[in-house]
């Protein structure tokens, strides 16, 4: 679907113009190097999940300015004939490396990186934080959700609810990379093949005469997968009855219930205890209705007996913290052929970048499997895989670890070659299985919803140096 999709126009103008700033100086061969990096995890959480690559991946491939984006350009009289002139023969020839989809990530490591001449590093900044912030954003929430239900699938339900059409095709599939069952995104589907989910609406029911010709009829309709939406009217009192009523004269191969509203740890468990009476065994409970991780553990937590949930608005648009803060930020740039570091500066600590073009690589305890921590190096550092390899707190560098029986592995994959994409995109079942095996090696405490472990995100001795000897000549002034 992605393959021929121009998004070149889609950017804040200031690219455009620091592009022509930057092709009119004589600065616009040199080449740098951008991270992106996030500094929180949303929620208060202990690690966000990375989604959003096969997107960028189709984003730089189909990077061209066409006559009508160079027409445009031009009425703004902003822009050198030159520079619009370069526009129109643009090639992307950078280097890209990334985090696989589906990875735990933690703030401040580098999650991309994009190297190559400044003009194109620089532009491609906006569409990097849009499909990587907003991808991300949504695989985290949803993993928190599931999560939540413990093994019962999760659907995503969000799509009428979703923040615009990409938000929703898009939301879908990092819903599904981070362990939703499927989609109620029918679109999502065809193009992503995450699984499309649905049942029926209130609509349905009202539309015929009695709630049981409603049941009935949809039952006859889809005998396979008859999912009957029992709370339009009264769930216990006539929506229960009738579905009992037409699944003993019917006999669906698979058959369930679904409740939209109401005490959802009381319904379910009188609906559980009825329907076993009536021997429905099988018949499954599916909840929907305002969901997310902190309701369903609570009602699991109570008793509540349900077989799968349905979570709308609160996942597609991560209700509870809706923005992803992902930054792109300078940290090298080309002086006499060689790469000088650079770094931001603030008052805010945590606002201080890690300069030079850098690499991230995880730590693993081999008698576990689990987690470490991760490194961030300097490019061409490598991480021995022996007893005696010190970690430290960059931060409060008295707090060190030394390590023994680790193992090491490389965080960033490399996207494109000189422009050249040279990464083949692993199918989305792939992803979502890596991202189920990546997450079974982080400890508990750091799955924690409230006060999670901190992850340890450290900096090679080289790097750190690096950076202090950056503050100290700039604060120093």
């Amino acid at each position: 679907m992605l393959d021929n999709y121009n998004l070149t126009m889609l950017t804040d103008f200031y690219e455009v113009t620091m592009a022509n700033g930057y092709f009119q100086s004589d600065i616009r061969n040199h080449e740098a190097v951008f991270d992106m990096f996030f500094r929180r995890v949303p929620d208060d959480g202990g690690f966000a999940i990375m989604a959003g690559v096969e997107q960028l991946i189709a984003y730089m491939k189909n990077l061209k300015f066409t006559d009508e984006d160079i027409d445009y350009l031009r009425s703004k009289n902003s822009f050198s004939e030159e520079f619009l002139e370069y526009l129109r023969n643009f090639k992307f020839t950078c280097d890209v490396w990334a985090v696989p989809e589906g990875t735990p990530i933690f703030p401040h490591e580098p999650i991309v990186i994009v190297k190559g001449p400044i003009i194109q590093a620089q532009f491609v900044e906006t569409f990097i934080l849009l499909t990587i912030n907003h991808q991300t954003l949504i695989a985290t929430k949803s993993n928190r959700i599931v999560r939540a239900a413990q093994g019962r699938p999760v659907m995503e339900f969000g799509t009428r609810r979703a923040q615009g059409a990409s938000a929703a095709i898009d939301g879908a599939r990092a819903s599904y990379i981070a362990g939703c069952a499927g989609t109620a995104c029918t679109i999502a589907d065809r193009d992503f093949h995450v699984p499309a989910l649905g049942t029926m609406a209130h609509s349905w029911v009202q539309t015929f005469d009695t709630e049981y010709e409603a049941f009935r009829e949809y039952t006859r309709i889809y005998p396979d997968n008859a999912v009957l939406l029992i709370d339009t009217y009264n769930v216990l009192k006539s929506g229960l009855p009738n579905a009992i009523k037409v699944f003993k004269e019917l006999k669906p191969k698979k058959m369930g219930v679904r409740i939209d509203s109401g005490d959802i740890a009381y319904l379910t468990k009188r609906c559980r205890k009825i329907l076993d009476e009536n021997g429905l065994e099988e018949c499954s409970i599916v909840i929907s209705n305002s969901l997310d991780e902190y309701l369903i553990r609570d009602v699991i937590m109570e008793g509540a007996q349900i077989d799968s949930f349905g979570v709308g608005e609160r996942l597609i648009t991560s209700k509870s913290e809706p923005v992803f803060g992902g930054v792109y930020k300078l940290a090298a740039v080309e002086r006499n052929g060689e790469m000088v570091p650079k770094m931001k500066i603030s008052e805010n600590v945590d606002k201080i970048t890690n300069p030079g073009f850098k690499h991230v690589y995880r730590l693993y305890e081999k008698e576990s499997n689990k987690a470490i921590a991760d490194v961030i190096t300097m490019e061409g550092e490598t991480i021995p895989e022996q007893d005696g390899y010190e970690i430290f707190d960059p931060n409060a560098i008295w707090k060190k670890k030394t390590l023994k029986n680790f193992y090491v592995r490389s965080l960033l994959v490399q996207l494109f070659d000189k422009g050249e994409c040279v990464y083949e995109s692993p199918s989305l079942d792939e992803i979502r299985q890596y991202c189920k095996d990546q997450i079974e090696t982080l400890w508990e405490e750091t799955l924690r919803f409230e006060n999670p472990q901190t992850y340890y995100v450290d900096l090679s001795k080289k790097l750190w140096s690096i950076k202090q000897d950056i503050l100290h000549r700039y604060t120093d002034l």
